[in-house]
């Protein structure tokens, strides 16, 4: 009977061994189970941070290279507006003068000359010519050094046209102003004789 019992605790002792290293393995399992989690947790939590770091060295690095480019814009922007002023002041200086001679010169009419000092008139009128033309060539250089896009292309050619005898010599344009006063003179000395003729006819 002493033997069964013996038996028996022997029994109770290795089931109670048993039961404790199973516990003692679940502990330890559970133990590396929430290590790994942990593990993983910083895992997650360093590739977090080494993307916030990655941005935040994208956002200054960026706003360093923006800060400067729109720096220097700023500056060529500023410049190009002060030169597209100074163009404009230019330009509107330049359409105030051409129109100015464009009336003048369109203004000429030698037929309404009769009766009045044909030498007077006609040095007035070529006074008003010469300055047209002067401020015309002076003002070609401008339009010219300046990109205008189509509008200079236009302009150049017409500088072109109306330039194709610009540098004939003084007898060639002295035989042009001939030409372009004879019919008018003729017309102005015809009526100077007739009204000669009228007042000695009556």
């Amino acid at each position: 009977m002493a033997d069964r019992t013996k038996d028996v605790l022997d029994f109770d002792d290795e089931d109670s061994s048993s039961e404790e290293l199973q516990s003692q393995v679940q502990k330890a399992q559970d133990e590396l189970a929430d290590l790994k989690r942990r593990s993983e947790q910083i895992e997650r939590d360093k590739l977090r941070l080494e993307e916030l770091s990655r941005r935040q060295d994208e956002l200054e690095t960026g706003k360093a290279e923006m800060l400067d480019k729109l720096t220097r814009s700023m500056a060529v922007i500023q410049r190009e507006t002060q030169a597209a002023e100074k163009r404009l002041d230019q330009l509107n200086e330049i359409h105030e003068a051409f129109t100015s001679h464009l009336r003048t010169l369109e203004g000429i009419n030698p037929k309404s000359w009769i009766g009045l000092d044909l030498s007077k008139e006609l040095s007035k009128s070529l006074s008003s010519l010469e300055a047209a033309r002067s401020d015309y060539n002076r003002s070609k250089s401008k339009l010219e050094l300046e990109p205008l896009g189509e509008t200079r292309g236009e302009i150049s050619s017409e500088y072109e046209e109306y330039d194709a005898g610009a540098d004939k010599s003084f007898f060639y344009w002295l035989k042009a102003g001939a030409a372009f006063t004879l019919v008018p003179t003729m017309v102005g000395v015809l009526g100077l004789l007739i009204w000669i003729w009228s007042a000695y006819a009556k």
